[in-house]
């Protein structure tokens, strides 16, 4: 399992740096600052969780519980309902497509999964080491 999650957070961080490289160097100069500052959030959040998913399948060895690994699957969730509807989100605004703004009400979704994914990460250390420091 937590191969898959290494190798899954490499590729999201190719991705965040290719999106973020679009956002600087070409949709900046087509869309309101409004729509840019959703994109960078999204790409923001998701580098940030590149990290947590590498965390997680590196912990995964030493603390091998299903704690760790749901804290992976949760950070996995996120990055796609948070990120990817914030993507959309930037699309929507973009367009100036009425009526899709519900879009927006799935971004919180990906947080629970965001917040969720750091408290099974806890646990999951906590466990394997109790009280002991």
């Amino acid at each position: 399992m937590h191969t898959r999650f290494l190798k899954t957070a490499t590729l999201i961080g190719a991705l965040s740096v290719i999106f973020g490289a679009f956002a600087a160097h070409s949709l900046k100069n087509h869309i309101s600052d409004y729509a840019i500052s959703i994109f960078e959030t999204s790409i923001r959040y998701q580098f940030y969780h590149v990290f947590a998913l590498l965390t997680s399948g590196i912990l995964y060895k030493e603390f091998p519980n299903k704690f760790i690994k749901w804290s992976g699957k949760l950070f996995i969730a996120g990055i796609i309902l948070f990120c990817l509807s914030l993507y959309a989100l930037t699309f929507i605004k973009a367009a100036v497509l009425p009526g899709y703004d519900w879009i927006g009400a799935i971004t919180p979704i990906g947080g629970l999964c965001f917040i969720a994914g750091w408290l099974c990460l806890f646990i999951g250390i906590f466990k394997k080491t109790g009280n002991k420091q």
